[in-house]
């Protein structure tokens, strides 16, 4: 591993999650969790964009390639960079780098707002989704980085259906890290790689990691 001392007097990272209200599901099938992450790519930037229900609806079949006609726009508008991800049945957990002031709250504000008026159109219902306002902590050490970044990537072992198999889970950005990055400049995850000798290496860390992640999980519960 590359040895690196944090970033002092950059833009700032944060690790932002939330939960469902009464630690109810927020993602109920497959087209949740698309709709969540079109949400996640396009609201970097802060743009208007029309034909948003035909965006969304044929990114879950395309994933990036569906919004090609508007990636330049979110570019040149991005107030956080997406560094890392994962969703959970009930949460999810973000790494976000804040590029201009007051981005990281805007970004939020319009992800979850986005979200629950397509969640509750969809289910037919009324009300808060999710269980209180998002959580965001300052990732102030290097350490912290890298052991949350393992930290999320490991997440879905929670899922009997993916103990074990958290690398090949597709609603994390792990895949991303240890292979192709599916979403180009839309996801930074060579804030963490470039300390890295290679993909292999931080695959190895992630594995490697669990002693540690279980004292780090303690920390990261929701209040």
């Amino acid at each position: 591993m590359n040895k690196q001392t944090f970033f002092e007097g950059e833009q700032p990272l944060f690790h932002i999650f939330n939960r469902g209200v009464e630690k109810r599901e927020i993602f109920l099938d497959d087209n949740d969790r698309n709709r969540f992450l079109f949400l996640l790519c396009v609201l970097q930037g802060d743009i208007f964009f029309n034909h948003s229900s035909r965006l969304a609806k044929e990114f879950g079949q395309r994933g990036r390639l569906a919004i090609e006609e508007i990636i330049g726009d979110i570019i040149d508008a991005k107030v956080v960079e997406l560094v890392g991800f994962v969703l959970m049945p009930n949460h999810f957990h973000l790494i976000v780098q804040e590029l201009k002031e007051g981005g990281v709250t805007k970004f939020m504000s319009r992800l979850s707002n986005s979200y629950t008026k397509y969640f509750n159109i969809k289910n037919d219902r009324k009300g808060y989704l999710f269980g209180s306002s998002f959580h965001k902590k300052l990732i102030d050490t290097n350490e912290y980085l890298l052991h949350l970044s393992a930290y999320i990537h490991r997440n879905p072992r929670e899922i009997k259906k993916w103990n074990n198999k958290e690398s090949d889970y597709p609603w994390s950005s792990y895949q991303d890290y240890i292979g192709e990055n599916r979403w180009g400049s839309l996801l930074n995850p060579e804030i963490i790689l470039d300390q890295f000798s290679n993909k292999k290496e931080y695959l190895e860390f992630t594995r490697s990691s669990s002693a540690k992640l279980k004292e780090f999980e303690l920390a990261l519960e929701f209040d």
